[in-house]
């Protein structure tokens, strides 16, 4: 998963993004609104993390701006704004979540999931798909009840797939799930992946759509 942060306290930003790198998200990190808002052009996020105090254009004008041109991307407010009044106009503006500084990462990072899955729709906390169980919040994937190790990156990639079952996601959007902009990108690091999968959970869980990219299909 990918996420963005628009973060300007250097110390906290850096914190942030290594404890959500950590977790298996890929994270960038910009401290101004603006080069927020281009990324956010410019590339494909699951959520998007914003600080409301901003230098130059505040964050509740940058989500505004965001949801008048229709973008649906989950939004977690992360501010010391922390009254009843500052929480409404943020929810009421389009945010999703709203957590007030300081903070647990363990909190932040079950209110991602949280966020994520009612994104996709999804209502319970664990995905399952035919005889597999894969836990987000344990890093778990049981296999006919069994623990299947994958590393992280297996994990990530098994996760976006089986968040999009029945979609076809190019290699573009699986690399994006993985790295952040300071990480570097192998040519062939997907397909090392996906047959390491295919290794430990069988051949017919992913398809290849040649020239198009990877799907887990519908059961």
């Amino acid at each position: 998963m990918r996420l963005l942060l628009i973060e300007d306290d250097l110390l906290l930003g850096d914190g942030i993004q290594t404890g959500l790198m950590q977790a298996s998200y890929a994270v960038d990190w910009v401290t101004e609104s603006e080069a927020g808002e281009y990324a956010l052009q410019m590339e494909t996020y699951d959520a998007l993390i914003l600080d409301l105090t901003l230098p130059k254009k505040d964050g509740l004008t940058v989500l505004r701006d965001l949801r008048a041109r229709g973008n649906i991307l989950p939004v977690l407010i992360l501010t010391a704004r922390d009254t009843t009044q500052d929480k409404v106009i943020g929810l009421d503006s389009g945010a999703d979540d709203y957590l007030v500084k300081p903070f647990d990462l363990d909190e932040l990072t079950a209110r991602l999931r949280a966020l994520l899955r009612r994104h996709s729709g999804r209502a319970t906390p664990c995905i399952e798909y035919d005889n597999l169980l894969l836990d987000p919040a344990a890093h778990t994937l049981t296999l006919d009840h069994q623990l299947v190790v994958l590393s992280q990156r297996e994990f990530v990639i098994l996760q976006t797939l089986l968040e999009n079952v029945g979609k076809v996601l190019s290699r573009k959007r699986l690399e994006e799930s993985l790295y952040g902009w300071d990480e570097m990108i192998e040519s062939n690091t997907v397909e090392v992946h996906i047959h390491h999968l295919r290794k430990k959970l069988g051949k017919d869980l992913i398809k290849t759509v040649r020239g198009v990219g990877y799907l887990v299909p519908k059961i």
